[in-house]
């Protein structure tokens, strides 16, 4: 039976887990929000799937093979609100204490690390959940590769059929789609006109955005035919700034990303700290639960 790694792209989780919860703040006054969504949100993902292997993978400096392509590249991102700012810290350690790896490397984004652990641990034999929010993970979903993607209502498990569900493409289309688009979140413009729906049709009649460019010629719609070839090399940059990279250099073995026992001593201290009393009442029964099994068992 195929063992599965649960890949967390750890700042969309936590962005999420902010926004998620406006105002909670811990004994001592300060916000833990962000902290406290995080931690049920991994305890839930954990026990709804089970993993044999995880690891939270952040950011970790700028992005620079793509600001060499594109220097406006995430520019226009705001900063981290200094509400979220003061808790990754704490984060970190409440990651630490409940066992699971981080992974993250000087100028290489979450992005591509996570695709390259997620195509590595596919191609050795195991199954890859990866929970993010970004649909650029989609260019890589495929039969043993499948998105955890949800927002604060619902998580939904995205395979091929739900990328082609949802956005009328293949998996192995989305880099063109995602290219034709643009993304307004990382500052990469798209062909100017162009939506959802017109490039998929595009993509489903031509292909590829190679073909398509090549026969851009052809199109019947005059605006459609000029917003394609005016922004043609643009388009072939965003495939390369859009098209997660799968071959990052990891120092690391697979195996150090088993799933290992929480330091419960470690999580009580910390739930404590940050007034989690509900977390804390948890860790207390499942102690006291697997200590009574431990002494019960025959």
């Amino acid at each position: 039976m195929a063992e599965t790694v649960l890949l967390y792209d750890a700042y969309s989780l936590i962005y999420r887990a902010f926004f998620a919860i406006r105002v909670l703040t811990g004994p001592d006054g300060a916000p833990v929000n962000a902290i406290y969504g995080l931690t049920k949100m991994l305890k839930k993902m954990a026990a709804d799937h089970a993993p044999s292997h995880h690891a939270a993978v952040f950011d970790l400096g700028a992005p620079q093979k793509r600001l060499a392509l594109l220097p406006s590249y995430k520019a226009q991102r705001p900063p981290t609100p200094p509400t979220l700012e003061t808790q990754l810290p704490a984060i970190r350690e409440i990651l630490q204490a409940l066992g699971i790896p981080i992974v993250e490397i000087e100028g290489d984004e979450a992005d591509d690390i996570i695709a390259t652990l997620a195509v590595q641990a596919a191609n050795k034999g195991h199954n890859v959940l990866i929970a993010s929010s970004d649909k650029d993970f989609m260019q890589i979903v495929g039969p043993r590769i499948r998105l955890l993607r949800g927002d604060s209502k619902e998580t939904v498990i995205v395979d091929p059929e739900g990328v082609k569900a949802r956005f009328g493409v293949t998996p192995a289309q989305m880099v063109d789609f995602l290219s034709l688009l643009g993304d307004s979140v990382d500052n990469i413009p798209g062909a100017p006109g162009v939506g959802e729906k017109t490039a998929a049709q595009l993509l489903q009649d031509y292909g590829t955005l190679e073909n398509l460019l090549a026969r851009a010629s052809e199109i019947g719609k005059p605006k459609l035919r000029e917003s394609l070839l005016t922004a043609a090399e643009r388009l072939q940059a965003n495939r390369r700034l859009i098209a997660l990279q799968t071959d990052v250099p990891l120092a690391i073995d697979l195996e150090t990303l088993r799933v290992r026992s929480p330091d419960t001593a470690a999580l009580a201290v910390l739930y404590r700290r940050f007034g989690f009393k509900s977390l804390l009442a948890e860790l207390t029964a499942s102690s006291a639960t697997a200590e009574r099994d431990l002494f019960t068992a025959k």
